[in-house]
């Protein structure tokens, strides 16, 4: 455990917590947690996680301003439901940019776990997504990544960050019925 992986789940443990309260300080600890983890990722030789840490940082600056900004007529962007359609399609855009991507860092590179790594960096990027957009579906992406992430990243060695993956996995579901309130609520 390096001391740059003790920094990135620091920093990480702080935005993910500060998301699941609906909290706007998620965004910038989320960029300085993003960039300590892309250096942790890349030593472990998790590509696709590296890339996924870049995609993170430019989501934390769009997501900032949207949440400041709010929505079309400058309000608050609400909590709210994805509905079906997104849900579906999200669901196929991940499992094809999975076997894709996955396919990729298997033929081109020395990845330890392409197809494993690729299922993280496609199902957080439509959790993401859908977190940017305060939709309530976002937190059950996150449970899927989670519980793929949490074994990945101990096989790599990365203890301490699969066990801040397990917490993560318990702030989704607390999440998720908290922003489903807020969704009732809006």
């Amino acid at each position: 455990m390096s001391p740059v992986e003790i920094a990135a789940n620091a920093f990480n443990a702080g935005s993910i917590l500060l998301a699941g309260r609906n909290s706007a300080h998620t965004w910038w600890t989320g960029i300085a947690g993003c960039a300590l983890f892309a250096v942790v990722f890349a030593r472990a030789r998790l590509y696709a996680d590296v890339t996924l840490q870049i995609f993170f940082i430019a989501c934390c600056v769009t997501g900032w301003v949207a949440w400041a900004r709010g929505g079309v007529d400058r309000s608050a962007l609400p909590v709210r439901r994805a509905g079906g359609r997104l849900v579906v399609a999200s669901l196929a855009a991940a499992a094809l940019v999975t076997i894709g991507y996955g396919g990729l860092l298997a033929r081109f590179t020395d990845a330890a776990a392409p197809v494993a790594d690729s299922a993280v960096l496609a199902g957080s990027v439509v959790g993401q997504l859908l977190l940017m957009s305060r939709r309530v579906e976002s937190w059950w992406f996150w449970l899927a990544v989670n519980t793929i992430a949490v074994p990945l990243y101990a096989s790599r060695g990365l203890h301490l960050t699969a066990a801040l993956y397990a917490c993560f996995w318990l702030n989704a579901l607390v999440s998720a019925r908290h922003w489903r309130r807020l969704a009732e609520e809006a």
